[in-house]
């Protein structure tokens, strides 16, 4: 719970970094019902990297929200004040919720945690992870210029065909077909991870010189739809190994993966 006040006294204080209505239909699923249906969600950026969806306290599903303490407030202005909230419908009840009341931007708004509800639908489209950034895109480009990736000076893959993913904010990625890797060098990894834009992530680990390079590699078994072009294909962490592009050696690119 102490997260979320924190989170609350920030965007009361400081206010969102963006806030800015959708005309998408959305749909916040919850133990079987769908306790929000609604035309005026807003997308609100907690910080730069992507928005959540907040919604107005009139279009949460009468009964089912609760109201509790106050857990931030801004009382010199009164611009505003936080609660938490308590969803409760049949026998499933959570308390990530935040209310947020006065006049500031957010007044009149409910944030419902994101992973905390069972299902989240912009029109007919479940979505995954949270809301997309209406401003970020994926380009995936078919190119014949051939790669190269190297690890402390051996080849662990190289190819002369690729998939370029060009991702708004981030290097572009380069995946590889499967049959162009040295295997002798991956060994499996455990780690899973979620991308909203592409779906769920299986990774390798690359051993080299008697060492474990954890988490080198990913790649995407059934990406989302806006992703099917790199379905089975393997890609590395740019910042973190040697790529050459049509025989020119790429700088490692500086990003929060680096």
């Amino acid at each position: 719970m102490a997260d979320l006040a924190h989170l609350a006294h920030n965007l009361l204080t400081s206010g969102p970094h963006k806030l800015e209505p959708t005309d998408r239909r959305i749909r916040i699923f919850f133990n079987g019902t769908y306790i929000v249906d609604t035309l005026a969600a807003r997308h609100v950026w907690e910080h730069p990297y992507f928005p959540q969806y907040y919604v107005p306290k009139s279009e949460v599903k009468g009964g089912a929200l609760s109201i509790g303490d106050v857990v931030a407030e801004t009382p010199k202005d009164q611009r505003g004040l936080a609660r938490v909230g308590n969803l409760k419908v049949g026998g499933k009840d959570t308390d990530r919720v935040l209310l947020f009341e006065g006049e500031g931007k957010l007044g009149g708004l409910v944030r419902f945690e994101f992973g905390a509800m069972d299902a989240w639908y912009e029109e007919d489209m479940e979505i995954f992870v949270h809301p997309k950034d209406p401003y970020k895109r994926i380009d995936i480009l078919p190119s014949q210029r051939p790669v190269k990736v190297e690890v402390d000076g051996k080849v662990i893959a190289e190819s002369i065909s690729s998939m370029h993913l060009h991702e708004t904010g981030l290097p572009t990625r380069f995946y590889l077909p499967k049959t162009s890797v040295n295997w002798e060098y991956l060994t499996p990894s455990y780690t899973i991870s979620k991308c909203p834009y592409k779906g769920e992530a299986n990774y390798y680990n690359v051993q080299v010189n008697n060492k474990t390079h954890r988490d080198l590699v990913w790649w995407y078994k059934t990406p989302t739809s806006e992703s099917l072009a790199i379905a089975g294909l393997v890609c590395f962490y740019n910042e973190k190994v040697d790529t050459t592009l049509d025989g020119k050696r790429l700088e490692r690119p500086k990003s929060k993966f680096a």
